[in-house]
């Protein structure tokens, strides 16, 4: 999703990245849009990510799928992560996406960041925002 520098061959690389952009609180993030099954409003028991602020409401959820190997069985297949407002998916360049290094001391969800119009917007991985509530 996210351009890298050390990659061994660019030009097989996709040009476009679709990107999911959505807020919490008044911050807007984004996330890789093949990750997500479906937007629905979100349910009380639903994720949600302290590190990414304060939410507003919370009448929303982005849905996506748990890797298998990270469900117990018997368990659901799917995750919720509240969010206030879905933005709308967009596709970007991928030469316009960044990597944040390891020495940036982010949290591991937080994956790289996109320069809209001026404006970082912090590219989340929805599956690693389970590993930051211990709910893998």
């Amino acid at each position: 999703m996210i351009y890298d520098d050390y990659a061994e061959d660019p030009a097989q690389e996709q040009n476009e990245v679709d990107i999911l952009f959505f807020e919490v609180g008044d911050i807007v993030y984004g996330t890789d849009a093949s990750q997500v099954v479906r937007i629905d409003r979100s349910h009380p028991d639903d994720l949600e990510l302290e590190g990414l602020g304060a939410l507003k409401r919370g009448n929303r959820a982005i849905v996506f799928d748990i890797p298998a190997e990270l469900v117990p069985e018997g368990e659901h297949s799917e995750a919720h992560l509240k969010v206030d407002t879905i933005r709308g998916v967009r596709p970007v360049p991928i030469m316009d996406l960044r990597r944040l290094p390891p020495t940036a001391g982010a949290a591991p969800y937080a994956v790289g960041v996109f320069l809209d119009q001026e404006r970082p917007v912090m590219l989340i991985d929805l599956v690693e925002t389970l590993n930051a509530q211990g709910r893998h």
